[in-house]
């Protein structure tokens, strides 16, 4: 009965995720905070001392139980912040229980938890993109003497190869990816409207700002934004939702790169005992892994960007447009984990058909024609494109023919004879060069 096919079909791929982005992972994270921040109150000796065992064990066994006690308690409050504060009454002595929260707004604790979630879900999707990238880095190495018929507009174009066209995606991830190291986690923890008013009214000669820096960069590890209003802006979640729109991009491009060529029958795929391709075809093994990574990196692209542009604007010092948006941070990440691991598979079962490329280059000599009028361009042949747009455009060509019109230029005799010896197979230029250099 689940609407989303996260939590129900394919719940068991992203279960990874289930811990961080659902109800429970967020009250868990809400509840890390508070318990961070009445502790920290108590090592600064501004709160009473408060042994932290109890603290402690709580963080670390948190579960259903302890969920559906703050669920309970939110029936009531209709507050789901509240409701945590309330439930931590239970672990301290009483006289502690004014501490809980002390100076904070909901936002403090919300846009901290959600920074905590953010940062463990990134290194969930990276880990996974990580290892799709090294897949595609082995098939490049393994294909890059394969040589290949490109398409440019989806005709005949100068060959490549294999092998150089998968290092083409594996260049552009590493480019789009090479922000996510250094990748902030923003977090405010400053009060109502950001301005620490109630923390100075009642201990006006602490340094509030230094304290917060040091609980958000020491017991959070987070990123501290010292200047925001009542929200932390999401300008951080926002370059991250961009980065993961941009790699889904690359990779959805990745996946129709391969169905063509699994429809060209470059790629055949292996058959999985028991799998059924068609309900009324049985020959057929369709590239259902490459299209279900599309679809799903395109849901995750097309939420992550509705989320990039929505989230940094709030009215005044905040409205609760950005509460709802949150989340749904887990749709984000659970279609990109599952594109990842829908590609991933995807990739497990290709098989190259060499004799189908080769086929295809035999059959297309024309694509030779560009490498005759560069040859006749460098000896001083200004009219030499029109001399092959002449005698080729859209013309079926034979390997012969071409070989004829070569004996027929002015080209000195080596020359000649170095042009002749060239095949579709073998006019890759450096390719296969190309692959080693950055591989190897």
């Amino acid at each position: 009965m689940s609407l989303s096919p996260l939590d129900g079909r394919y719940a068991q791929k992203v279960a990874e995720l289930e811990p961080i982005f659902s109800e429970f992972g967020l009250m868990w994270a809400r509840t890390t905070v508070e318990i961070e921040w009445l502790l920290f109150l108590s090592e600064k000796k501004i709160a009473p001392k408060l042994d932290p065992k109890k603290l402690r064990t709580l963080q670390v066994k948190f579960g259903e139980k302890e969920f559906q006690a703050i669920k309970k308690i939110e029936a009531k409050t209709n507050h789901d912040v509240k409701a945590v504060e309330i439930f931590l009454r239970e672990y301290i002595p009483k006289n502690m229980w004014s501490w809980i929260h002390f100076g904070c707004t909901s936002e403090d604790i919300n846009n901290t938890a959600y920074a905590l979630l953010f940062q463990k879900g990134m290194g969930i999707v990276l880990a996974s993109l990580d290892t799709v990238m090294d897949d595609i880095l082995k098939k490049a190495k393994q294909w890059k003497s394969v040589p290949l018929l490109s398409r440019t507009h989806g005709q005949p174009a100068t060959p490549t190869t294999m092998g150089k066209e998968f290092l083409v995606f594996l260049s552009r991830l590493e480019q789009a990816s090479s922000g996510w190291v250094n990748l902030p986690f923003p977090a405010k923890f400053s009060g109502a409207t950001g301005t620490f008013a109630a923390h100075v009214a009642a201990f006006p000669k602490v340094d509030w700002i230094s304290f917060s820096q040091e609980f958000v960069e020491e017991k959070l590890e987070l990123d501290w934004n010292p200047l925001t209003t009542q929200i932390e802006p999401h300008d951080g979640q926002a370059l991250a939702l961009n980065e993961l729109s941009l790699a889904s991009t690359i990779l959805i491009d990745l996946c129709r790169d391969i169905w063509g060529y699994i429809s060209l029958g470059y790629f055949g795929q292996k058959v999985v005992k028991g799998e059924v391709g068609s309900s009324t075809m049985p020959h057929k093994v369709n590239p259902i892994d490459f299209e279900n990574a599309e679809g799903n990196l395109k849901l995750s692209r097309g939420i992550a960007r509705v989320l990039a542009d929505e989230l940094p604007i709030s009215r005044w010092q905040r409205d609760l447009t950005d509460s709802t948006l949150q989340r749904n941070f887990g749709l984000v990440f659970g279609h990109f984990l599952l594109g990842l691991k829908s590609l991933l598979k995807g990739l497990g079962k290709l098989e190259i058909k060499k004799d189908r490329l080769e086929e295809d280059l035999k059959n297309a000599p024309e694509v030779l024609t560009e490498a005759v009028q560069t040859v006749l361009r460098a000896h001083g042949h200004a009219d030499a494109y029109d001399q092959l747009k002449k005698f080729s455009r859209g013309k079926a060509l034979s390997l012969k023919e071409i070989q004829k019109f070569i004996d027929s230029t002015d080209l000195p005799k080596t020359e000649k004879a170095r042009l002749k010896k060239l095949t579709p197979q073998t006019y890759t230029g450096l390719a296969e060069k190309l692959v080693s250099f950055f591989t190897e």
